[in-house]
C-alpha cells in the first residue's frame, strides 16, 4: 500500500507544468516520461494526462505525419531506419512511434522494433518510442494520437508511425496521419492480394520494398502491374498522383527519392487545402474516440455493481444466454 500511495501523490501541483515545459524545450528524458504518463491506464493519472495535453496541444500540429504500413516481413522497421536518417540529412528532427502487437494471453509486447533501427537510434535528432497495441485494433496503440502531440510539441517535424503489420485492419492509421506509405512485398503469394488492394486505396505512396539483388526484377515487374491498376482507383488525397517507387533499405537505393516524394506530397496537400481539411477531420475522429472511451469509463466509475453486471452480461453473451440488444438496454437502465 505505501508504494501505491506514493505513486498517487507523486506529481504535486505544478509538476505537470514543469514536465510540459521540459518537453517543449526538447528534453528527451522528459518526452519519454510524458509519453509514459499519457499511455498510463491508471485512474489516478487521468487529471495529470488532461493537464499535460492541454499545455502540449498548442505547441503541436506542425509536423509531417507519415504512416508506414504493409504486411509482416515487408521491412518496415529497416526502411524507417534508412528513411529517418535521410530526413535528418535534410535538416529534420525525426520521431518514430513503433507499434508492436500485444499478446492476447499476457497482454505483454516484445517491443523489438527499436533493435532494427540501430543506426537511427544513435542519431541525436531522432527519437524512437516503441508502444504496445494493448489490444487496440487497427495496427496502432490506444494512445498513438496523444504520443503524436507530445513528440510534435518537443519539436520533431517528421513523425513516422510504424503500424503492426496485420493487413486491412491497419486502416486506423489513415485517420492519424497526413501521408500513408504502403510497402508492397514481391513473392508474398496470391493470398495477400486482397489485403493489398484494400490498403492501396488508402495509400498516398506505394513502395516496392526490398527491391535489390535477386528480388529486383520481380519488384520492377510488380511496380509495372500496379501502375496499370492505379488509374482505376480514386486517390485518397484529391489532386495527388500516387507514385509507385522502388527502394532498398539495405543499400539505400531509392530512399532519397522516397523522402522527396513524401515532402512533395506535403507541399501538394497544403497547396490544395487538403492538408488542413484532413487534420480537422482527424480531430473530429479523435473527439469521437475519446468521447466514447470517456463515456464508457464514467459508466463504471465508482459503480461496482454495474461493473460486475457488465462482466456478467459479457459472460451471458458468450454462453448464448442473452443477446446484444437486451444486454445493452439492461446495463444502461441500471441506476
Amino acid at each position: 500500500m505505501p508504494v501505491k500511495e506514493k505513486k498517487k501523490t507523486k506529481r504535486a501541483a505544478g509538476q505537470v507544468g514543469t514536465l510540459a515545459a521540459k518537453v517543449i524545450a526538447g528534453e528527451r528524458a522528459a518526452l519519454a516520461q510524458a509519453i509514459t504518463l499519457l499511455e498510463s491506464s491508471a485512474e489516478f493519472h487521468r487529471a495529470d494526462q488532461a493537464e499535460l495535453l492541454k499545455v502540449l496541444l498548442p505547441e503541436s500540429g506542425r509536423s509531417l505525419r507519415i504512416g508506414i504500413t504493409g504486411v509482416p516481413g515487408a521491412g518496415k522497421s529497416t526502411l524507417i531506419d534508412s528513411l529517418g536518417r535521410e530526413f535528418i540529412k535534410r535538416g529534420s528532427k525525426v520521431a518514430v512511434l513503433a507499434i508492436d502487437p500485444s499478446s492476447s494471453v499476457s497482454g505483454g509486447s516484445i517491443l523489438g522494433d527499436k533493435t532494427r533501427m540501430e543506426l537511427l537510434s544513435r542519431e541525436p535528432h531522432a527519437f524512437i518510442r516503441p508502444s504496445p497495441t494493448s489490444g487496440m485494433l487497427g495496427g496502432v496503440s490506444l494512445r498513438t494520437r496523444e504520443a503524436i502531440v507530445a513528440v510534435e510539441a518537443a519539436g520533431f517535424d517528421i513523425v513516422l508511425i510504424e503500424t503492426v503489420g496485420v493487413g486491412q485492419s491497419e486502416i486506423a492509421v489513415r485517420g492519424m496521419v497526413d501521408c500513408c506509405l504502403l510497402l508492397m512485398l514481391t513473392g508474398a503469394g496470391d493470398e495477400l492480394q486482397s489485403m493489398k488492394r484494400g490498403l492501396m486505396e488508402l495509400a498516398d505512396i506505394l513502395l516496392m520494398s526490398k527491391s535489390d539483388g535477386a528480388n529486383a526484377e520481380a519488384a520492377e515487374r510488380l511496380s509495372t502491374e500496379i501502375k496499370l491498376v492505379l488509374p482505376f482507383l480514386r486517390p485518397f488525397t484529391p489532386g495527388w498522383t500516387v507514385p509507385v517507387l522502388l527502394a532498398s533499405a539495405l543499400s539505400g537505393e531509392g530512399v532519397p527519392e522516397l523522402a522527396q516524394s513524401a515532402l512533395s506530397f506535403r507541399d501538394c496537400a497544403r497547396a490544395s487545402s487538403q492538408f488542413d481539411a484532413q487534420r480537422r477531420a482527424q480531430n473530429e475522429q479523435w473527439f469521437e474516440e475519446r468521447l466514447s472511451f470517456e463515456l464508457k469509463r464514467k459508466l463504471f466509475a465508482g459503480d461496482t455493481k454495474r461493473a460486475e453486471r457488465y462482466q456478467a452480461l459479457k459472460s451471458a453473451l458468450q454462453q448464448g444466454a442473452s443477446n446484444v440488444v437486451d444486454a445493452v438496454e439492461e446495463l444502461l437502465s441500471q441506476a
